[in-house]
C-alpha cells in the first residue's frame, strides 16, 4: 500500500505516492535524481545523507518519506544559487577540505548550519559542529582550516 506524501523540495511542491518504509533519502535520489545526497551507512551514523528539513539538518537515511510529508526540504543541489554556499564550497576547495568527496555533500550542509547558528567557531567548536559527520580520508584538519576560512570570507562579505 502507497501513501501520500507533499513536500516543497528546494523550493519546488513534489506531490507523490510512497511506500511507508521508504526513506527520505531513497526518495530524493531514486523518484527525484538529486545524487548529491549521498547514502553512506544507512543507520544515521555518518552524516553523508544531510539535508535540511524546515530548516534543520536531519539524516534522510533514516528519516522516513511519509515522515517528511508537509516539510521543506532542502538538498545540496537547492543551496547552490545560496551565496553563503559558494563562500563554503570555495573555502573547502582553497584549504583542502576535499578528498574522494563521499562526505562533502553532508559536510557542507552541516557547514552552513553551524555557521548560521555560530559564524565564528573556533576550532573546538567546529570540531564538535561537524562531529555527526564522518570522513574517512582527510584527518579533519583541512575541513576545520575549510569552515575557519569560510567564517572568516562570510564575516569579511558581510561587512562590506
Amino acid at each position: 500500500m502507497k501513501l501520500p506524501i507533499s513536500l516543497t523540495v528546494n523550493g519546488e511542491r513534489v506531490e507523490a505516492l510512497v511506500e511507508p518504509r521508504l526513506h527520505l533519502a531513497d526518495f530524493l535520489r531514486e523518484h527525484l535524481r538529486l545524487t548529491a545526497t549521498h547514502l553512506g551507512c544507512e543507520h544515521g551514523v555518518c552524516g553523508a545523507c544531510t539535508v535540511l528539513v524546515d530548516g534543520a539538518p536531519a539524516r534522510a537515511c533514516i528519516l522516513l518519506a511519509v515522515a517528511a510529508d508537509g516539510a521543506d526540504i532542502r538538498t545540496l543541489e537547492g543551496l547552490a544559487d545560496d551565496p553563503r554556499m559558494a563562500v563554503i564550497k570555495e573555502s573547502f576547495h582553497q584549504k583542502h577540505g576535499l578528498q574522494c568527496g563521499f562526505c562533502t555533500p553532508g559536510m557542507l550542509i552541516t557547514t552552513l548550519d553551524l555557521l548560521a547558528r555560530k559564524p565564528a567557531p573556533d576550532a573546538a567548536e567546529i570540531r564538535a559542529g561537524i562531529s555527526g559527520n564522518l570522513c574517512r580520508c582527510t584527518g579533519y584538519q583541512g575541513i576545520v582550516r575549510s569552515i575557519q576560512h569560510a567564517a572568516a570570507a562570510l564575516e569579511q562579505a558581510e561587512e562590506a
